[in-house]
């Protein structure tokens, strides 16, 4: 079978804070040809597990290594590296994801108001600003 899999499979998988469910998430992600993970989905994820599971960035990084190794999962590479490498720098993975996509849709500066955000990718060498 050929799945997208939602964020509650995700969270489940990785938490097991439900026994039933949690096994079963498993056991689908590991038994699908194909796990597809959409980027919002990763995202939301990464959001779940830190602001309701209290799990350190370190934590959240390696739950989402675990599903870039998997050879079954499809997702995003590059969106998800730089997402990685946003949370790695003590920033949000989502921020890393959107700054990304943004380049790739042909933007050429990421304009926000976190400005922790702006300082962690213009420490990176992107063009990014708060705006004035």
């Amino acid at each position: 079978m050929k799945i997208t899999a939602d964020t509650n499979i995700l969270v489940r998988a990785a938490t097991l804070d439900d026994p039933v469910q949690g096994l079963l998430a498993q056991k689908l992600m590991r038994e699908a040809e194909i796990v597809a993970i959409a980027l919002p989905s990763l995202c939301e994820f990464c959001w779940v597990l830190a602001r309701l599971y209290k799990l350190p960035a370190t934590g959240i990084a390696g739950a989402v290594r675990v599903l870039l190794e998997a050879e079954n999962v499809r997702l995003d590479r590059q969106a998800v590296e730089a997402g990685l490498a946003m949370l790695d720098a003590g920033g949000d993975f989502a921020d890393g994801v959107i700054a990304h996509e943004g380049q790739w849709l042909g933007g050429e500066t990421f304009v926000s108001f976190d400005q922790k955000a702006v300082r962690l990718l213009v420490q990176r060498g992107e063009a990014a600003r708060i705006p004035a």
